[in-house]
């Protein structure tokens, strides 16, 4: 209560969602777009979350959203921070080790903009682009085994810091017999598929948000 009788105005909670086209939902509506779900997700469970700030653009590798990131100046605490970045890392042929150091910095700066904490970080592993009718013609397996190398940075990485990891590459692999999980595109991910996404992340993020009250 406040001196004068009043109850205490309760303040948001925020989030930060950091990546590329599969944050940002390319070819989807933006309210099927995986933060925005995930942000529903938890307003109906009683967090007074308000709406992502999203940092995220189709086609950005490691660096170009270090870069994003620079200019947008996202002023935090923020209460979630969520990031999921490497398939174009993967799509240029760039390094792993290249990758390694890259993600150490992305995710030492989104544990800066939780306050220092990194129990309200959200690492979300890369989907398998491989599987879908863009990746027609080239060499499935081979994506495969990049990608799952690049997770597997990360995976350990975010472990290392404290962070949370989230798996959601065996969900994308299943669009290869679901075309269901697909947006129109071809290649991107459907609402439907992000919903599933959402409902793995819901977890570790319902986590986040109760180290900060």
């Amino acid at each position: 209560m406040q001196p004068g009788g009043e109850p205490l105005k309760r303040t948001k909670l925020h989030y930060l969602a950091l990546g590329d086209s599969y944050t940002i939902g390319e070819s989807v509506e933006a309210s099927h777009r995986w933060p925005v779900q995930l942000t529903a997700r938890l307003r109906t469970e009683g967090f007074d979350l308000d709406d992502p700030q999203i940092i995220a653009k189709t086609g950005w590798t490691t660096d170009e959203l270090d870069r994003a990131i620079d200019q947008a100046a996202p002023q935090g605490p923020f209460d979630l921070v969520t990031l999921l970045v490497g398939v174009n890392n993967q799509y240029r042929g760039r390094d792993s080790e290249e990758y390694r150091r890259h993600f150490i910095g992305l995710l030492k700066r989104s544990i800066d903009f939780a306050g220092g904490d990194p129990r309200k970080v959200v690492v979300l592993s890369t989907p398998d682009w491989g599987v879908t009718p863009f990746a027609e013609g080239r060499n499935r397996e081979k994506i495969a085994a990049e990608i799952d190398t690049f997770n597997s940075i990360a995976k350990e990485e975010a472990g290392k810091a404290g962070a949370g990891f989230v798996d959601i590459t065996p969900i994308s692999r299943r669009a290869a017999r679901d075309p269901g999980l697909l947006a129109g595109d071809g290649l991107h991910p459907s609402g439907a598929m992000y919903a599933e996404w959402v409902g793995l992340a819901l977890e570790p993020a319902r986590k986040a948000l109760h180290n900060s009250k």
